[in-house]
């Protein structure tokens, strides 16, 4: 193999479908035949079979009534693409154990890019061994392969059953055998068309010219031929970018309690920690994984508005969360991932402007409680806006960021210290059409305006699109029990309707 090559398991899950449903239901009899169905217009047929089933003569695409016919204690189950695809996905985060770069094949299968890992377990074999075992505890019917290329491992784990590692620059002579359905997954009525000149194996189409190949069956054909033979290499799609800054550990005996789980954490902070301090940088996100030993992977997430790496703070914002872990039979591997960070020179994290100076002690006990907060609830700013209408006048503004410059004339007259996010209709009682209220209806009760100042008229922003709202007439009004509200009348005087607005100080 050359030093630079690129190295790939590649995992089959023949019936992810069937195995997905008993994970999730282990009361059904193992001993029973289990199949999923799907509608196919007005027809219902079968979309996956278990192995107990296939070995009865049901297939996928087989009729329904058919199938029930021929094995009435068959179990049907409807159909569900959407969670095979996720259970995929999941799968494939667990596969990251052993790579960063692990990616779900759809519809049944993983791609792993092992480049640079298999030494972590002794070699190719050992890691492929430990994947197909593993899997196969935790359900999965599964086959395996190596190979210098993605798609020749893929063809080779759906079309043999004996593990092959193949070396790179053989994988021609490896796949040749392999039928053309299985190997290049064809459409099937392309897969048809070749059989009908006798082509039916990889082998087949090797031996012919590839220009009277590409005229009569298009370029694409090729560019498959090309991918599992590894004359093309084509890149895999992981689950997420690989982190930069990682750190894990493996236990021999899986990890349940909460204290044993919060010892661990502490070990994994530290050492992220240090890798943050010795690259000059400082985490934005940080993430926990959890693998489970039945195959599940659980992740907890926390961010933070400045780039820190304080082993203390990072561990009060993962506190709460690790309620949320369940860790059933336990947890065999565990790892912190550093997924976005900034530059950080410095010990401490960047200060924040406070009053118009800078501290940077106050500003780093500012930012960690922000930190903390922001792991509860909604942690916002308000930036003023240019703009006359009120409900543009503000947006929200990250905490952490500058304080935009504010608008020439904004809040120049009186405005209201509550906002309400939608204005609430009100009854009102003017002795002029367009005049002030005199009597409000408020709270369940009427009240009269002892004060009311106004009119001041808002037109829309007529550049903003051709539906606009009505305009506003905006009168500030003191009632009889004290409290001060911002009301406006909306349309015109004659079909007017009138709403609160907010609450003056």
């Amino acid at each position: 193999m050359i030093p630079d090559a690129r190295r790939f398991l590649a995992l089959h899950l023949p019936d992810l479908a069937t195995d997905r449903l008993r994970r999730a239901e282990p009361d059904l009899p193992p001993g029973l035949p289990l199949a999923t169905w799907a509608s196919e217009g007005p027809r219902r047929a079968l979309a996956a079979v278990d192995h107990a089933a296939a070995g009865l003569g049901l297939r996928a695409g087989q009729a329904l009534a058919d199938a029930q016919a021929i094995v009435p204690a068959l179990i049907l189950r409807p159909a569900d693409p959407a969670g095979d695809a996720r259970m995929l996905e999941s799968l494939a985060l667990w596969a990251r154990r052993y790579t960063p770069l692990a990616a779900a094949d759809q519809p049944d299968g993983l791609l792993l890019d092992m480049t640079g890992c298999a030494h972590l377990l002794g070699g190719e074999a050992p890691l492929l061994h430990d994947a197909l075992a593993r899997l196969r505890r935790a359900g999965f019917a599964v086959r395996g392969a190596v190979a210098g290329a993605a798609a020749t491992a893929g063809a080779l784990a759906r079309g043999t059953c004996d593990g092959p590692i193949v070396a790179s620059g053989a994988e021609a002579s490896r796949v040749g055998p392999l039928p053309l359905g299985l190997a290049l997954r064809l459409e099937p009525g392309l897969l048809l068309r070749l059989m009908r000149f006798g082509l039916r194996s990889v082998g087949d189409l090797l031996a012919l010219p590839r220009a009277p190949l590409a005229r009569r069956f298009g370029a694409d054909l090729l560019h498959r031929l090309d991918a599992v033979t590894g004359q093309r290499r084509e890149a895999i799609r992981p689950v997420q970018a690989p982190p930069g800054l990682v750190v894990a550990r493996d236990f021999v005996e899986p990890i349940v309690t909460r204290p044993g789980i919060d010892a661990v954490l502490d070990r994994l902070l530290e050492a992220l920690c240090i890798k943050l301090r010795e690259a000059g940088r400082g985490a934005r996100q940080v993430v926990l994984l959890a693998w489970r030993v039945d195959g599940m992977v659980q992740e907890l997430a926390i961010g933070t508005g400045q780039p820190t790496r304080a082993p203390a703070h990072l561990r009060h914002l993962f506190r709460d969360r690790l309620e949320r872990l369940e860790p059933g039979l336990g947890f065999e591997r565990m790892a912190l991932e550093a997924r976005a960070t900034d530059p950080m020179a410095t010990g401490l994290q960047a200060a924040l402007a406070i009053g118009g100076r800078r501290d940077d002690g106050a500003a780093q006990v500012l930012a960690q409680l922000l930190d903390r907060l922001r792991q509860r609830v909604r942690v916002q700013r308000v930036a003023p806006l240019a703009s006359h209408w009120p409900e543009h006048m503000v947006a929200p503004l990250d905490p952490h960021d500058a304080m935009p410059a504010m608008p020439a004339g904004w809040a120049a007259s009186a405005a209201p210290v509550l906002l309400l996010r939608r204005p609430q209709p009100i009854e009102v009682v003017a002795p002029l059409p367009d005049g002030p209220p005199a009597l409000l209806r408020w709270r369940g009760t009427a009240q009269r305006v002892l004060r009311a100042e106004g009119p001041r008229r808002l037109e829309p922003a007529w550049w903003r699109g051709p539906r606009l709202p009505p305009s506003r007439d905006y009168h500030q009004v003191e009632l009889a029990s004290g409290a001060r509200l911002w009301v406006y009348r909306a349309g015109s005087p004659g079909a007017a309707c009138w709403l609160l607005h907010g609450h003056l100080p």
